[in-house]
């Protein structure tokens, strides 16, 4: 069950970076020609867990892939040529990473489900 729990965890924190990405996707910068949001990736390592291996958030890490340009001239962040720089966030592949997450999230809470099923049984036979 701690092997689970520390999915659990780690798929919330997941959860988390997806849903400041996904809130950011569509902001820019104050300053014209500035860097706007960048897209964050929380990366995982295994730990050790109860003499088992679990699961854990590392570190969480900016994506260097290339910002969007937009020709918009009129806006308040657009560089000397008119383009504004928007975030490196793709609200669908956040989205089904977020999808990925939740049923992580859920498959762990059935093995916690099914362990405490098992460990009443267990008792309940032990009882008679």
């Amino acid at each position: 069950m701690a092997v689970a729990a520390s999915a659990l965890k780690a798929q919330q924190s997941r959860m988390r970076v997806i849903a400041e990405n996904i809130a950011n996707a569509d902001s820019t910068s104050d300053a014209p020609g500035g860097q706007p949001y960048r897209r964050q990736v929380p990366v995982f390592r295994a730990r050790e867990v109860d003499g088992a291996t679990g699961v854990a958030l590392a570190e969480v890490r900016a994506d260097p892939g290339q910002f969007r340009r937009d020709y918009d001239p009129n806006h308040p962040a657009a560089d000397a040529e008119g383009y504004v720089l928007r975030p490196n966030v793709d609200t669908l592949v956040e989205a089904m990473d977020m999808r990925e997450a939740q049923r992580a999230y859920e498959a762990n809470l059935n093995v916690i489900e099914t362990a405490r099923a098992m460990e009443q049984r267990t008792l309940d036979i032990l009882k008679r």
